[in-house]
């Protein structure tokens, strides 16, 4: 290339250059800036009641929308691609543990702060929903009260099932059969410190629900060099622990929970497995999506047997 030709070219291709990358930045910035990014916690019409949801969606890269979703039940699983235009948003999942074999489809309308429309499941059925963005609940730390023995050693006073109820107390444990009702406080409560003393079976599975949204996981996990989301010491489907510190199966083993806001500190077995991380949002299997409000503590009853003989609770004081 002679050095009149490059003189007579470059600033043309400099040119071009500019405005390609302009355009690519200019629509990247409002990719970045649609309203559907963010969490959503959603309320889904089914033919049980209510049940919660939940979504999240972030920008990636000059022009997609990915995210992450959370059905009725089962773990976080990702959106590969979530499209959002003129107010209206839809995505596709492949099913995980729902019944069916086709995807999972959500669509809806989006109108300020609040997103509705219609999840088709993958066997088909289809349910509307409501959605609200999340709350932050972004909280200074608290003072703490007098604790609460939730379990009085005796009988399942204060709790209630939620179904056929396969709780048992005998000799001050309190025993789940397996297979039957979750047990949910009838208090409900805000911020707190949890003390747990839990003992499974080999192979069981179990969880704790604080508020009644987010499940810290109990269950005899395979043993992993890297900790899973789905294991003993996470909170199922987000937050894995740090390390593996559970015992040997039919050992007692003890929970230090505390919750602030989403906030989350695991203590296992004496050792902080998740140390003061954000819970994104409600779990598989949580009772509603109302993150601004206080909740139950709930004891899922629905898989495995375990047995439970110590649960304190201390509330925080504003």
């Amino acid at each position: 290339m002679s050095s009149s030709f490059a003189r007579r070219t470059l600033p043309f291709v400099a040119l071009v250059a500019a405005a390609i990358l302009g355009g690519a930045t200019d629509a990247a910035a409002q990719h970045s800036e649609a309203p559907i990014i963010g969490r959503w916690d959603f309320t889904l019409a089914t033919p049980n009641g209510s049940a919660p949801s939940w979504l999240e969606v972030m920008p990636s890269g000059n022009g997609t929308l990915v995210g992450r979703f959370v059905a009725i039940v089962g773990s976080a699983r990702p959106v590969s691609r979530v499209e959002f235009a003129n107010g209206t948003v839809r995505f596709a999942i492949p099913p995980q543990w729902e019944r069916g074999t086709g995807d999972l489809r959500v669509e809806g309308t989006l109108a300020g702060d609040k997103l509705t429309g219609t999840l088709t499941m993958p066997d088909g059925q289809s349910m509307s929903y409501t959605a609200v963005r999340a709350p932050d609940l972004v909280r200074p730390t608290p003072k703490w009260g007098t604790p609460i023995a939730l379990f009085n050693g005796k009988d399942i006073t204060g709790w209630s099932a939620r179904g056929e109820n396969k709780w048992h107390v005998a000799d001050g444990v309190l025993t789940n059969g397996g297979g039957g009702a979750n047990l949910v406080t009838n208090r409900k409560f805000d911020d707190f410190k949890l003390h747990v003393e839990f003992r499974y079976p080999k192979g069981s599975n179990s969880g704790i629900y604080l508020r009644g949204r987010y499940e810290v996981q109990i269950e005899d996990s395979e043993r992993r060099t890297i900790p899973h989301v789905d294991e003993v010491g996470g909170v199922y489907g987000f937050l894995a622990p740090i390390e593996d510190a559970a015992r040997a199966p039919e050992e007692w083993q003890t929970y230090d929970i505390t919750l602030v806001g989403r906030r989350v500190t695991v203590v296992l077995n004496g050792k902080t497995v998740i140390a003061d991380q954000l819970i994104p949002g409600p779990t598989g299997g949580a009772l509603d999506a109302n993150e601004g409000e206080p909740g139950p503590i709930y004891l899922q009853g629905d898989h495995g047997r375990v047995d439970f003989r110590k649960i304190v609770l201390t509330p925080a004081v504003r």
